[in-house]
């Protein structure tokens, strides 16, 4: 079961990725994935479209979204699979998460007019498909199309990071809301790439013990932005806190990623993977 090709972390136009759920099913199969997810930022609008092009393709699929935290005054991401997309506690919770991105995107344009980049605002717009949703990626391609850097990545280094000119800090859910709202959803929730935050080894074991504690049950262990390292330390974590592993691409653009859809390493055999507990809820291809 660890051997299977499943994709739980990729990105739409819906919310900061390139593609249509309709062609990341369809490039998702052509790269040989088993069982996928969308899990856009904070909204669920692409679950049907997903679903219905996952199972026309011969594809199975979990329902999926990433759910932008606070904890310890980082920005954590929560992924939710599984869960019942219609349930009224998770709609209007997302609802809530991404009210706040708007006024935070001004703040950040303001930012950014002060180091010489300006009607960031205006020219991130171009690149949202949904302006409830806009973020720092919608900015960091407005700045290459700019000139001023040469990919996103190099963007986020200069100008979006922490501690960075464009970037603004917000307060997002709460770790205990966002796992609450998968889990009354029937889902299970996931800590997203841990091994991207800028956690102190004791705030990253607060961060894993009150998750557990909330009934978080999974962790990304496989992921785009891990390295060997990271696979072996959340290997280990997920040991030592009885956590499901998950596997996921974070797959945004084909232009931008640091990994294709299914094109990651199987996850460990001494794991358990996540999919394991979600078989109920896997939606199967005929």
């Amino acid at each position: 079961m660890n051997q299977i090709n499943a994709d739980l972390h990729c990105h739409s136009v819906i919310s900061d990725g390139t593609l249509q759920p309709e062609a990341l099913a369809a490039r998702a199969k052509a790269n040989g994935v088993e069982l996928w997810a969308l899990t856009d930022h904070d909204e669920l609008d692409g679950q049907q479209r997903a679903r219905d092009a996952a199972l026309n393709c011969g594809l199975d699929y979990l329902t999926g979204t990433e759910i932008s935290v606070t904890f310890a005054g980082i920005t954590v991401h929560i992924v939710g699979l599984g869960f019942d997309p219609e349930n009224a506690a998770l709609v209007n919770g997302l609802a809530t998460t991404r009210s706040g991105r708007d006024i935070r995107a001004q703040d950040m344009s303001d930012e950014l007019a002060k180091v010489g980049i300006k009607g960031a605002f205006d020219g991130a717009l171009k690149y949202v498909s949904n302006p409830q949703l806009i973020s720092r990626t919608h900015f960091a391609r407005y700045i290459v199309e700019t000139g001023k850097c040469a990919d996103t990545n190099e963007v986020f280094r200069h100008y979006l990071a922490e501690g960075k000119p464009g970037f603004v800090p917000h307060n997002w859910a709460s770790l205990g809301d966002a796992v609450r709202w998968i889990k009354d959803a029937g889902g299970v929730a996931v800590i997203a790439h841990p091994g991207r935050y800028r956690f102190t080894p004791t705030e990253e074991y607060a961060l894993f013990s009150e998750f557990v504690g909330h009934g978080g049950r999974g962790v990304e262990v496989i992921t785009g932005s891990h390295g060997q390292s990271d696979f072996h330390k959340y290997a280990d974590m997920a040991l030592e806190f009885g956590l499901l592993a998950s596997r996921g691409s974070d797959f945004h653009s084909p232009g931008e990623s640091r990994a294709d859809l299914g094109s990651l390493p199987d996850l460990p055999g001494s794991l358990t993977p996540v999919w394991a507990e979600l078989q109920v809820r896997i939606q199967r291809a005929a």
